[in-house]
């Protein structure tokens, strides 16, 4: 994979010259407009599977042989604490705007009201629920990174009203969780580069394939018709890149969640699809892979080596997208110095990955979701008000006149240099005053990265400050501490009234 990656990134960068990666800078959202991905023309030819087994079986086999007790003890805690992260930014994100809009058109819609919509007083199907918590837990984009982007994150909105349904045990539940990142990673790594050079966001595209192993798990599909929930859940992948910054962008997390529901109650119904749906001719990776380099490698040890500790995962220490974060931690360790000497500043240049400058642009935001995209408004309020939480993320705040103010003197170039930005997103910070004085800052590994990881007060904290946007804090103690005993419990039964708002 790391060949690959270096091989292709190469290429793309030597054909960037330095007017394109001008104008692609000079772009409010870079992934939206200018900064669009090489799209090779030509068709490779698809590997041939690995064991002499459909991929959508191995699948099956994974999905039913799992055993809980014989994962390693890392990737159980992975597990919980990605449940609990996943939680958390789900309680926050069930109070913005897009929310709210799900929420009417889902209750709208009057289905059996058998699962939890978390931070609601309603409940709802599980895939309409599997809807709502997958777009709130999206909303913020404070969920974490795994693999290529957030592709794992449709597995825990899917699975939490499969999961009360079928009465699942805390046990169940972190079987599900796991089965659904190793699926996911095993997707992610097989056509690693379908999102930052094919466009395709994997949130939808890989997500909604590893939601559908975890809610097969639940549901306890038979192993021979697990195969058609994941030629089911493939037909229903996509998701394009250029929503990001606008409310369509969580909505791909929802749609994949809601998605994964329906494939796997499908196909324990006796719904057919193509077997072969993920390796055959114009199938899942033919399509999703044109002209990229797909490899069905990652397939060979699932079950055997655990990507969740091998890999493991970023969690995110603000509510916007994750590539920016180095750059928000390189404005915050200069701002000791600049903090009284805003006024003073001439120019702000912000060096970064190719694939931040994809998916950040320098013009102030229009609005909050473009404000979690825009490297102007993160680096200029980090520099203003300090680290930019949850607040920094309204309109109210976009509507600052100071941090407008130095928003406008920020430009920021793709420097090669720096690496593709993969999984490493490295940034410098340069601020220049008007009498000439220089500060430079550079970081390689932002706060929850696997270099850098959250302690778990860091992780509590950032929990307990997503919940109290929907709870006080004696309740969202007790939440946190049943997901905390995961998956020691006997039963979950507790957990569901939690969560739901009275």
């Amino acid at each position: 994979m790391d060949n690959t990656m270096q091989s292709i990134d190469r290429r793309v960068l030597l054909g960037a010259g330095a007017s394109t990666l001008t104008t692609l800078m000079a772009s409010p959202v870079l992934a939206q407009q200018n900064a669009q991905p090489a799209k090779p023309s030509e068709t490779k030819p698809a590997p041939t599977p690995p064991s002499g087994k459909r991929l959508s079986q191995v699948v099956a086999d994974f999905v039913v042989d799992f055993e809980l007790k014989d994962a390693p003890a890392e990737a159980v805690n992975r597990a919980r604490i990605a449940l609990t992260d996943t939680i958390g930014v789900m309680l926050a994100g069930c109070r913005q705007d897009v929310s709210h809009i799900l929420c009417d058109m889902v209750q709208l819609e009057g289905s059996s009201p058998q699962a939890t919509v978390v931070g609601q007083s309603f409940k709802a199907s599980p895939q309409l629920a599997a809807l709502v918590n997958g777009v709130a837990s999206h909303a913020m984009d404070y969920d974490m990174n795994f693999i290529a982007g957030q592709a794992a994150a449709p597995v825990v909105p899917a699975i939490l009203p499969v999961a009360e349904v079928t009465k699942a045990s805390p046990a169940e539940i972190v079987a599900a969780t796991i089965i659904g990142y190793e699926v996911a990673a095993r997707i992610g790594r097989s056509n690693f580069l379908a999102s930052s050079v094919g466009g395709w966001h994997t949130v939808g595209m890989v997500g909604i394939l590893a939601a559908a192993a975890a809610c097969s798990r639940l549901l306890k599909v038979p192993r021979e018709q697990i195969p058609d929930v994941i030629g089911i859940a493939a037909s229903m992948a996509g998701g394009l890149s250029v929503n990001f910054g606008s409310m369509t962008k969580p909505l791909h997390n929802g749609h994949a969640a809601r998605d994964a529901v329906m494939s796997a109650l499908l196909g324990a119904k006796g719904f057919s699809s193509n077997p072969a749906s993920l390796e055959g001719h114009s199938g899942y990776f033919e399509d999703f892979g044109r002209g990229l380099d797909v490899t069905y490698e990652p397939f060979k040890d699932l079950g055997k080596r655990y990507d969740l500790v091998v890999l493991g995962y970023d969690l995110k220490a603000y509510p916007c997208g994750g590539l920016a974060h180095t750059s928000i931690e390189a404005a915050l360790a200069l701002r000791p110095k600049l903090s009284a000497r805003l006024s003073d500043i001439a120019s702000i240049h912000c060096a970064v990955t190719r694939n931040a400058g994809q998916r950040a642009g320098t013009q102030y935001p229009a609005s909050v979701e473009n404000a979690k995209f825009s490297l102007a408004y993160m680096v200029a309020y980090s520099l203003v008000h300090g680290a930019p939480m949850i607040s920094a993320f309204t309109e109210e705040a976009i509507k600052d006149e100071q941090v407008k103010a130095v928003a406008r003197t920020v430009t920021a170039s793709v420097d090669p240099a720096l690496g593709p930005g993969t999984r490493e997103s490295p940034a410098i910070v340069t601020v220049k005053l008007a009498n000439g004085e220089t500060f430079e800052q550079r970081v390689d590994y932002q706060t929850g990265s696997i270099q850098n990881p959250m302690t778990q007060a860091q992780i509590e904290f950032k929990f307990r400050d997503c919940a109290a946007l929907s709870f006080k804090p004696d309740v969202a103690d007790k939440i946190l501490a049943v997901l905390n005993a995961l998956p020691r419990q006997s039963s979950f039964d507790d957990f569901w009234p939690l969560v739901r708002v009275s």
